[in-house]
């Protein structure tokens, strides 16, 4: 993983960066390892000024490749989809990733596309469950441009210094970002 990682990150000193960032969102949303993030810092870093520019990139690239992965789980589950989830070793959680579907819908999708949690076993698994896809479309765009934008959004501020800190705190603060949002919500739920 290591290898792959330093592959990723070699592309940033290309002049292909901006289409390989693309092609590395849309392909992590439905089949690929690398979050685009690593690809996202390193341009970003490289250049300050453009890195809400990188996330836009992403954030297309990412959303395009749900859509991809959606389409994977919805006409080619048996062929592609199952082996893509094989190999991620979430055989065994694919039916909770079911439930939560039943019970989230587009919860599911945008705390997965949020979080660390790996995106394309909900892109594959919400086309295999046949969940609305206007809803996925939404949920979708507004979790994995949130993720990208928030990056990018940081470096743009903070330039290079804030690297370290996004690499090292980013999963556990966007995990703690939904769980304030999830309270949040449901605080409202219950006072109102």
């Amino acid at each position: 993983m290591n290898k792959l990682h330093g592959w990723v990150l070699q592309w940033a000193k290309t002049p292909y960066a901006t289409w390989a960032l693309f092609i590395l969102a849309f392909s992590e949303s439905s089949f690929f390892p690398v979050p685009p993030d690593v690809l996202l810092i390193a341009l970003g870093v490289a250049l300050p000024k453009k890195s809400i520019r990188y996330a836009l990139v992403c954030s297309v690239g990412s959303i395009l490749g749900g859509c991809f992965g959606y389409l994977i789980g919805l006409q080619f589950m048996e062929v592609v989809g199952d082996g893509i989830i094989k190999f991620y070793g979430l055989t065994p959680k694919y039916e909770s990733i079911r439930q939560l579907y039943s019970l989230y819908d587009a919860w599911a999708v945008g705390i997965a596309g949020f979080t660390p949690i790996p995106y394309k076993v909900f892109t594959i698994s919400a086309g295999a469950f046949r969940i609305d896809f206007p809803i996925f479309l939404i949920a979708s765009a507004a979790s994995r441009s949130a993720r990208f934008f928030l990056v990018g959004g940081l470096i743009c501020l903070f330039g290079p210094k804030i690297e370290s800190f996004i690499e090292r705190y980013f999963n556990t603060l966007a995990v703690a970002f939904v769980i304030l949002l999830v309270l949040g919500f449901v605080a409202i739920k219950c006072f109102l």
